[in-house]
């Protein structure tokens, strides 16, 4: 999905006020199989707080632990849709929101969320699983390459997110697997460390030919006495 300017976000949203058309019907104009879910933020937003909101604000937004567990707790509890309560509490998408909600059910820890601490510093890495750094790639790459914007929502760093996306460019999914302390297989090897491999074998081989030659003419000379 291409980035909206703020001027075409107000104007996209003033037309269907006006009823000039409906969401669906721009959505498909502007080559949509369906309404996408920031038109819908969009209008929430407009709704609630009026157009100059719909401008980049300045800075990033912090979050910490129990505003986030407020708003988990009033999604749950039906009091609106995550782009309801993203739109009311000026989150910058909803899918903010549904990740402190999967979290929440998970019962991990909401914790405060400080953009430099969180995002940018080496410190705010943490171990993900192969499944998660697929689906945090994916993520991002439907939401233009957002680097920022996705380690805010998956609770990695900025760092993470950057190389993540790098290695499935170059190599696809099999760049995300974690390949530290994995041994290469043979297929992996290159011939030098295949012949380097294949020379331990066979000097193993020798070792234990002499050994039991050595022991075949000790047995020799026990039968002779």
């Amino acid at each position: 999905m291409r980035k909206y300017s703020p001027e075409e976000k107000i104007k996209i949203i003033e037309g269907y006020l006006k009823g000039e058309y409906s969401l669906h019907a721009k959505a498909q104009e502007l080559g949509y199989n369906r309404t996408p879910g920031c038109f819908k933020r969009w209008l929430r937003v407009y709704q609630e707080h009026g157009p100059t909101e719909l401008y980049p604000s300045k800075g990033n937004n912090t979050y910490t632990k129990e505003f986030k567990q407020t708003l988990v707790e009033e999604y749950l509890d039906g009091a609106g849709s995550a782009v309801d309560l993203a739109a009311k509490y000026k989150i910058s998408a909803a899918d903010i929101l549904l990740r402190w909600v999967k979290l929440y059910n998970a019962n991990r820890e909401l914790k405060d969320y400080n953009p430099k601490r969180e995002v940018y510093m080496a410190d705010a890495k943490r171990k993900t699983t192969i499944e998660e750094r697929k689906e945090i790639v994916q993520y991002c790459l439907n939401h233009n390459r957002d680097y920022k914007g996705t380690a805010s929502i998956y609770g990695v760093s900025y760092n993470q997110v950057y190389s993540w996306i790098k290695k499935y460019d170059d190599t696809g999914e099999d760049g995300l697997t974690d390949k530290r302390g994995r041994h290469k297989s043979a297929a992996e090897l290159d011939e030098l460390e295949r012949l380097r491999r294949e020379n331990a074998r066979l000097k193993r081989q020798l070792e234990e030919k002499d050994m039991l030659t050595e022991l075949l003419k000790k047995v020799q000379e026990f039968e002779r006495m």
